[in-house]
């Protein structure tokens, strides 16, 4: 293979697809960033998500004789959307609502979700069943494993739903959190309590 060859279809195939991996990595956080309330840093991820987009398609848009161009932009595309959802579960961003529907008596789970400092409202219901207890909480995104952990544990037969929640004040919420972007969006503040 020449050396133009292996740079029409290796080099450039590769910077198209890592440029395509990026940007749409970046795109995927930018909208997540905009659901959840962080204003500020989502027009500064869509500034460097168009430019590296551009890089991308004028280098396809150079080469449209060579089919390893359009798969290593399909292929880019489809792996920067997986790579910007794996980011977005590490960081972990947000603040969901918890529900709790049981059955059983959920003192003891009550109290060990309290006595880790999380905020619980507590609610008699009826189901189809019969009577019922239901438990919401809204927390940190990071909390979900921990929190899902100790229902199990005192519940294992209870039904919960988590649903995103776009922003939250007050409230109680552990006060041992390192949150990565303090005053972006209007999210609750650790370790407040409401009156």
């Amino acid at each position: 293979m020449q050396e133009t060859d292996l740079f029409t279809w290796v080099v450039i195939p590769l910077l198209i697809f890592g440029a395509r991996v990026c940007d749409v990595s970046l795109g995927t956080i930018r909208v997540i960033f905009i659901s959840k309330g962080v204003r500020y840093l989502a027009p500064l991820i869509g500034f460097f998500e168009v430019i590296i987009w551009l890089l991308a398609i004028s280098q396809v848009m150079a080469n449209l004789t060579n089919i390893a161009s359009y798969i290593a932009y399909g292929g880019g595309f489809a792996m920067g959307t997986l790579v910007g959802m794996l980011i977005e579960e590490k960081i972990s961003l947000g603040t969901v609502i918890i529900r709790v529907i049981t059955t059983r008596d959920a003192t003891s789970l009550i109290d060990d979700l309290r006595s880790r400092n999380y905020g619980v409202t507590v609610i008699d219901g009826e189901g189809s069943t019969g009577r019922v207890q239901i438990l919401f909480m809204v927390v940190k995104r990071q909390d979900i494993p921990e929190i899902a952990g100790v229902i199990r544990d005192y519940q294992p037969g209870a039904f919960y739903s988590i649903e995103d929640v776009k922003s939250a004040r007050e409230g109680i919420f552990p006060s041992r959190r390192h949150w990565r972007f303090p005053a972006l969006g209007h999210h609750s503040q650790p370790g407040r309590k409401s009156k």
